[in-house]
């Protein structure tokens, strides 16, 4: 396989991101036109109930990714900072130690969910009428939730190894299959949001079939390694594990952050506008991973930069990264906020007729809805820039504020004060505030040795 030559220390900084950045963006593209494929075709075969059904799976799907991106994060750090050093056997087990970790996480939660699938779909939220519908589709894509995690983490490496075109091209295969099978399942085979979930889960694991076979076989310096299991051993990979979880945490939480708005919103729509209203807000549930995963291109993209650079030293090439980072955050924020404020009719006609009452809903809602996206990116950068800095505690708190703090207090109390429009503002308030807090923090600690300027 075609390996990309990455030198991470002495390559032009800018000419280094836009290498990582470019085929980053596309494949977290990819997956989220996954999400998307999934709902505009369910729209279209089942309606706006199918859209609601499978947005109330959702946010279990964005916790697990949660775990994913946490291990892929916390270990592609380390595992940077051990290659700066030229620790490579270091390197591989860290690796290995977080593809297992993930691995025995999700098979112990999927067999639970798969026994109490019912409990489950209720606990997420599901009313009476689409408790059939959201069983149904857990059923199908909990499966694929290992595969899943494994592209998480696996992802994060391959890129580290050189090979950014090949973790683009894993994405962007298996969004391709998810579109094709999602449009044979749902209108020929007529299996609804079954088939939604049946189509999401084969391309899931054809891509973590990639990821992995790479790693075991093809990768250059960082494959998978064989594991001791004496007591010692054991001991030192749960320490690894969890050091790798503390700079992580923060990519848990951001997943979690989406998650919270998804479960919240919806309890919260289902309150004020019943089925329609949870549908109309699924429609910009599948649109927001889209704006997440740039922000988290953005991030994962400078990552490597950061942490190779501040593993050996080189300070001015790590603030050169952290701003390049946060411009191109703003730029890719302010361009997607313009797309959904000037074009909510295009965006919500692919999922539902516009004429329909949820599709109303959501055209009248996107506007506030995208007032946050700015915010939103630029919040993911911030995030991952101190990530990269293993400065885990920093990306925790600014992560627990967007996520916690500010969200649910929002979406509690804004439609109490203005009605519907409040719930679709809940998220770009947080957001706001969020950016507030970490401009504060900044200015306050005024950290010119590794800051953002």
């Amino acid at each position: 396989m075609e390996k990309d030559a990455i030198d991470l220390g002495t390559l032009k900084v800018s000419t280094l991101f836009k290498k990582l950045f470019i085929p980053t963006l596309l494949g977290m593209l990819s997956i989220s036109a996954v999400t998307v494929a999934d709902g505009i075709f369910v729209g279209q075969g089942v309606g706006s109930d199918g859209i609601a059904a499978v947005n109330i799976c959702i946010p279990m799907f964005m916790l697990f990714t949660g775990i994913g991106l946490m291990a892929g994060v916390g270990s592609s750090v380390v595992v940077s900072i051990h290659l700066s050093r030229g620790k490579i056997k270091a390197a591989r087990l860290n690796v290995t130690q977080a593809l297992l970790f993930v691995t025995i996480i999700t098979l112990l939660f999927s067999i639970l969910m798969m026994c109490f699938s019912r409990q489950t779909a209720l606990l997420l939220g599901a009313s009476e009428h689409l408790l059939p519908m959201v069983t149904s589709y857990l059923l199908w894509i909990v499966p694929s939730l290992t595969f899943q995690m494994w592209i998480a983490v696996s992802l994060f490496i391959i890129r580290l190894d050189g090979a950014p075109k090949l973790a683009m091209w894993c994405s962007v295969i298996s969004a391709l299959i998810n579109v094709v099978l999602d449009w044979l399942f749902i209108f020929p085979f007529g299996w609804g949001v079954m088939g939604a979930a049946f189509a999401t889960s084969i391309s899931i694991i054809v891509g973590g079939l990639i990821a992995m076979i790479y790693l075991l076989f093809f990768a250059r310096n960082l494959r998978v390694v064989a594991v001791k299991w004496s007591r010692n051993s054991l001991r030192l990979s749960l320490r690894n594990i969890g050091y790798q979880c503390r700079i992580g945490s923060s990519a848990l939480l951001s997943e979690t952050t989406l998650a919270v708005l998804m479960f919240t919103g919806n309890l919260v729509f289902m309150r004020y506008l019943g089925d329609d209203g949870v549908g109309a807000f699924g429609i910009g549930c599948y649109y927001i991973p889209f704006v997440f995963m740039v922000g988290n291109a953005i991030a994962q993209s400078a990552q490597p930069i950061i942490s190779y650079n501040f593993g050996i030293g080189d300070l001015e090439r790590v603030a050169l990264t952290g701003k390049i980072s946060i411009i191109t955050a703003l730029i890719c924020g302010v361009t997607v906020m313009l797309v959904f404020i000037f074009c909510p009719q295009v965006l919500v006609g692919f999922f539902l007729n516009t004429a329909d009452t949820a599709a109303r809903i959501a055209i009248e809602g996107f506007p506030f809805f995208a007032t946050g996206f700015i915010f939103f990116v630029i919040n993911l950068a911030v995030i991952g820039y101190y990530q990269s800095l293993e400065r885990a505690k920093s990306a925790t708190f600014f992560a627990i504020l967007r996520g916690f703090v500010f969200l649910i207090p929002c979406f509690i109390f804004l439609p109490k004060l203005l009605g519907p429009v409040g719930i679709w503002l809940s998220m770009p308030l947080s957001e706001i505030l969020t950016t507030f807090v970490i401009a504060g923090f900044y200015f306050r600690r005024r950290d010119y040795q590794v800051g953002l300027s």
